[in-house]
């Protein structure tokens, strides 16, 4: 996954969304265009088309952006690159939310789907085959590229969409961390499947994507595996967090930044017992969120409620 800001464009601000595109889309785009030369009677026809591929993955991302957005997540970066696009996207580690804001990218393609088979059968009721036959290949090449990515982001391996809304769904029976290492595992076959295929097919596109595919799996095994060494350890009563709904840890594993000592900032109330350094928000351990102290505190009658226990992590 390319990095945050290195070596992108910035090329828009829409609905409090930054749109980058890395630098690498060119020199692919140059590539693939080229390749595709002799589809059209025009060059500008296969840039079209290429464009028209992005804009769908540009759509798509929005759609996770502004659904997690909706839930009370946090997402104001869209990267584009060679092999598609990243929203970076930050929903309540809840199985609810989470779901909600990697469904609506797919979601969004599936609303497309009518909109591009109207075109479609507009273009032949106007006899574009025989009047306007690039305009016509465009219309329906549109149409396979939508579906085509649909199907593909459907496909349950992780990180795909497919595979992240499995481990949603796992989310709710097994918990957060059980449903991440069962996902993770599981598409490590279809990983290999896709390594199969690239060389079977001896295309390099393919063998990247199993390559990213790989890595950020081999990532989400190990987030796995930190999540469930956290569950092993004890939580504090009365506290929880206002985003995930998980109690704090109990222990001195708060960090000072001004004099570099462990604390527990639930007993000291978000002062360093050792230098004094006030806090005003404390971060989740497990979705990373910073909330000032006063929200974490929980009344006897909800805490049965809205603290986890730890066998559901």
């Amino acid at each position: 996954m390319p990095g945050q800001h290195h070596g992108s464009i910035h090329l828009f601000r829409l609905a409090g969304v930054d749109v980058f595109l890395h630098w690498s889309w060119f020199l692919v785009a140059a590539i693939e265009i080229e390749s595709q030369k002799g589809r059209y009677s025009s060059i500008a026809w296969n840039a079209l088309e290429y464009l028209a591929l992005f804009v769908i993955v540009l759509t798509h991302e929005f759609g996770h952006a502004m659904a997690c957005r909706q839930v009370g997540g946090t997402a104001n970066r869209i990267m584009l690159w060679p092999l598609g696009g990243v929203a970076y996207v930050d929903p309540p580690q809840r199985p609810g939310a989470t779901l909600w804001s990697l469904a609506a990218g797919p979601l969004v393609n599936v609303a497309l789907l009518p909109v591009f088979y109207a075109a479609v059968m507009a273009s032949r009721q106007l006899g574009w085959a025989q009047a306007m036959p690039d305009a016509s290949m465009l219309v329906r090449s549109i149409f396979w590229i939508n579906l085509s990515l649909l199907i593909f982001n459907l496909l349950p391996i992780y990180p795909l969409d497919g595979g992240q809304i499995l481990r949603s769904l796992l989310w709710y029976p097994l918990g957060r961390a059980r449903s991440l290492m069962a996902v993770t595992i599981l598409s490590f076959v279809g990983i290999v499947a896709f390594f199969a295929l690239a060389v079977f097919s001896r295309s390099i596109w393919t063998g990247m994507i199993a390559v990213f595919m790989l890595m950020n799996c081999w990532s989400g095994l190990k987030q796995a595996r930190i999540l469930l060494r956290h569950a092993k350890l004890p939580r504090r009563p009365g506290f929880a967090c206002p985003s995930c709904h998980t109690a704090p840890l109990l222990g001195a594993v708060w960090q000072c930044a001004q004099c570099g000592q462990a604390f527990d900032t639930f007993e000291s109330r978000a002062i360093c017992p050792h230098c004094g350094a006030r806090y005003p928000t404390t971060m989740c351990g497990d979705c990373g969120r910073f909330y000032p102290m006063d929200e974490w505190v929980v009344g006897p009658g909800l805490e049965a409620s809205r603290i986890k226990s730890r066998s559901s992590l």
